[in-house]
């Protein structure tokens, strides 16, 4: 299923649908309709199990065209919400994950430039988050060094502790688009909260796609441009760590529960790594893509 959380024009309440037919359905609305009281929140949804997924598409493709009209919505006619938008937790965050990122961060940060022997950790505040056509903020009194970095994310969909790297996929509930918004020059001792941690540092969307729709999550495509120039191009496969030995490393360190999201890491391509050094600026524009889920578009705000 490709979820969503959305808003209408008439309303500031959040809303769950689903996309069907290049149309919003509300869930809630379709429940009622199914005689099948559905969850009005994407955690409510994920807390019920991936079953409850399994039984949405067979009601989905019982019910008549006719039923849809009902409770439809144009694409055009919602705004889009970032899939959770609040999270229960910090988002897991995943460092120096790609083997061309590592090289460049060494040339430019205070990395080694060594491949990791063990995933790199770090966490993101749940204030980070922010939608698809929000603004992501420049405090320009802690930063200069705005940088971009496109990113897989990874959904849990149930309680994971001491998970193999076998069973890991039995873990993720589905996947969704984060830019992990990064001020290079607000790093502490080697230390990256700061660095990655400042409101709307986490633009997230435009939709989670459940794991039944990805076939392969370590063949995808993603990509990221900034004021309509491709900065970052690469693919899923080239993870250092990849999603099992992520889930089977972060469930021994800590309880992954369901709605946890991992950011899984970012390939080469990131401004810090380029010569000269490029950084993002009041206006600027970035579009990231990741396949089979889709694009966020945000605009740099300076203050």
């Amino acid at each position: 299923m490709k979820l969503l959380t959305y808003k209408t024009q008439e309303s500031e309440e959040q809303r769950l649908g689903f996309i069907h037919n290049n149309q919003v359905i509300d869930m809630e609305d379709f429940g009622e309709i199914s005689n099948f009281p559905l969850p009005t929140t994407m955690l409510e949804l994920i807390d019920m199990g991936f079953e409850l997924v399994e039984e949405l598409n067979d009601m989905i493709a019982e019910t008549e065209p006719v039923f849809f009209e009902e409770i439809a919505y144009e694409m055009d006619e919602v705004t889009f919400l970032a899939p959770i938008p609040k999270p229960r937790k910090n988002i897991i965050g995943i460092g120096l994950n790609y083997t061309e990122h590592v090289a460049e961060s060494a040339r430019t940060l205070d990395t080694t430039g060594k491949l990791p022997q063990k995933p790199i950790i770090f966490s993101k505040p749940t204030t980070t988050v922010t939608a698809t056509n929000t603004d992501i903020i420049k405090n320009t009194k802690l930063t200069s060094q705005l940088d971009w970095e496109v990113e897989l994310a990874v959904v849990i969909g149930k309680k994971a502790k001491y998970v193999s790297k076998e069973e890991a996929m039995d873990y993720v509930f589905g996947y969704t688009v984060i830019n992990d918004i990064s001020a290079r020059d607000c790093r502490r001792e080697g230390q990256w909260i700061v660095s990655k941690g400042q409101d709307t540092f986490a633009p997230m969307g435009p939709i989670l796609v459940t794991k039944d729709e990805i076939k392969n999550p370590h063949n995808l495509n993603l990509s990221l441009k900034v004021n309509g120039v491709e900065k970052q191009k690469s693919n899923t496969k080239f993870l250092l760590f990849n999603i099992n030995a992520l889930i089977e490393d972060l469930s021994t360190v800590f309880t992954l529960e369901p709605g946890d999201i991992i950011a899984t890491g970012t390939p080469s391509g990131v401004g810090a790594g380029r010569d000269p050094q490029e950084w993002l600026y009041n206006g600027d524009v970035i579009e990231a893509t990741v396949e089979g889920i889709g694009t966020i578009v945000n605009t740099v705000k300076e203050i």
